[in-house]
């Protein structure tokens, strides 16, 4: 059996990254190393994981293409569902995130807006599929 256990964004400060996701999404935290080079936020089925750029080096010795919020986001993105995407969304920008796309609602009815958040992840912010 193969099973999605979690994702790992590397990040400048892991601590930081923990707090914005939990007050911009109310995940609730695993841990974070005494080190904080590594922490892991539990989203419901699947964990969201930090890694340090520092830790992630070390890993991957030909390096790795880092995210900025001044440059395009990566072609990838995270996805949150809820059922009041704006609210979300506010409560996003509140705790740090920034704007790419206000809500909309898509042809087959699903609410859907695009925030990133302050390592520049693209970060979709949707109500569930119909």
């Amino acid at each position: 059996m193969v099973k999605f256990g979690y994702t790992i964004l590397y990040v400048e400060e892991v601590e930081k990254s923990v707090s914005f996701y939990e007050n911009a999404f109310g995940f609730s935290r695993k841990f974070v190393t005494p080190e904080a080079d590594y922490g892991e936020l539990s989203t419901g089925e699947t964990t969201l994981s930090f890694a340090s750029k520092e830790l992630a080096a070390q890993n991957l010795k030909d390096g790795f293409i880092e995210s900025k919020p001044d440059q395009k986001p990566f072609a990838i993105e995270l996805g949150f569902i809820t059922d009041d995407v704006e609210e979300l969304v506010q409560k996003a920008i509140g705790a740090g995130a920034t704007l790419v796309k206000e809500p909309a609602q898509k042809p087959w009815g699903q609410v859907v807006a695009y925030v990133r958040d302050p390592d520049g992840f693209l970060i979709e912010i949707c109500t569930p599929m119909q």
